[in-house]
């Protein structure tokens, strides 16, 4: 089967790349360029290394439109977005899938932690965490739809991180102790590239009783849950607890307000079924470094309401909350607001 790995240079896709090359495969290296191009140099000498054919497709304006003007729109909003997310749905697993196609490829294969599998039983293909638990990426990916897991493969499925560097030792690989890449891949400081590109005016920042205890610089640079960095002194801790567009106020105090039990989310995407029923268990995460926990979601119209057996720290609108029964993906959405 010829397959395109989505190859950046780094270990993990260019062990991939490697691993199915040795299953006898046909393996070629596609690599975007989404922000810098140096990522194609390095791609290249991977693909070098591991004697693979290896491609480059300029996604420059793609990425502009679908992840970074996201992301500088939804902090504009006073949300937290989820980059990773967007660029999976669109980007890789949307344009690069294209292209790896329009090649010839009939699959596409990406170093992410996480497992697909097809159940017949469901007539639909599943999504399932990688088996190292702490390097499982199955979050980024639960927009994904079945057209796109139907064409993917994720070689490292059922690796650890500690095999897959061992694997690029003995490979010989110039990348195997390279350092984790950074979360976010366009942006050394994210403060600076809002600065240049979203409208933000000083304001207020008031308590939960509405008083004026001082001033912020501009809500798109403040996050729910953030404590370092807000220039208030308070003689105790304190804690951004909800962001205001409306009145341009950061509201903020002590930490016992930043416990919320519901959550409303959409758009939302599920994998398992095609629609979940109106009310149904799973483990909920509310950010991908979160502990799942036990939940209800129950549906309304397109949107999912969330409620936990326990108060959640930091709901946080922007974020996405994926939902799991056992280590398969339910399916997720994009938090609205915290309740």
């Amino acid at each position: 089967m010829k397959v395109a790995v989505l190859l950046s240079g780094g270990v993990d896709s260019t062990v991939s790349a490697l691993l199915l090359k040795e299953q006898g495969h046909e393996v070629i290296g596609l690599t975007m360029i989404n922000f810098d191009e140096s990522v194609a140099v390095k791609a290249k000498e991977a693909a070098d290394s591991i004697g693979i054919k290896h491609s480059v497709i300029d996604l420059r304006q793609q990425f502009e439109d679908k992840v970074i003007k996201y992301f500088c729109n939804a902090y504009e909003k006073g949300n937290t977005p989820n980059p990773c997310v967007e660029c999976n749905r669109f980007i890789k697993f949307g344009a690069l899938l294209s292209a790896a196609q329009e090649l010839g490829a009939e699959k596409v294969a990406t170093g992410h932690y996480a497992r697909v599998e097809y159940d017949d039983g469901r007539k639909r293909y599943l999504l399932r965490k990688g088996t190292d638990e702490k390097k499982d990426q199955s979050y980024f990916l639960y927009a994904l739809k079945q057209e796109q897991l139907a064409r993917t493969i994720f070689p490292l499925g059922e690796w650890t991180k500690e095999n897959v560097r061992k694997k690029a030792v003995e490979a010989g690989l110039k990348v195997a102790r390279e350092r984790e890449s950074q979360e976010i891949c366009f942006a050394e400081d994210h403060m600076e590239l809002l600065a240049g590109r979203v409208k933000f005016a000083p304001g207020d920042v008031v308590d939960m009783r509405g008083n004026v205890i001082g001033s912020h610089k501009g809500l798109p640079f403040y996050t729910v849950g953030q404590r370092k960095g807000l220039g208030i002194s308070g003689g105790r801790p304190i804690y951004v607890i909800r962001i205001d567009e409306d009145s341009n106020q950061l509201i903020v105090d002590d930490e016992a307000y930043l416990f919320n039990r519901s959550l409303l989310a959409g758009p939302n995407n599920f994998i398992m079924a095609e629609k979940i029923p109106d009310k149904m268990r799973v483990m909920a995460k509310i950010r991908y470094r979160a502990q799942p926990a036990p939940a209800t979601v129950s549906t309304d119209g397109d949107l999912v309401r969330v409620d936990f057996d326990q108060p959640q720290r930091a709901i946080t609108a922007g974020q996405s909350v994926v939902f799991y029964q056992n280590d398969y993906v339910v399916g997720g959405g994009i938090i609205i607001k915290a309740m």
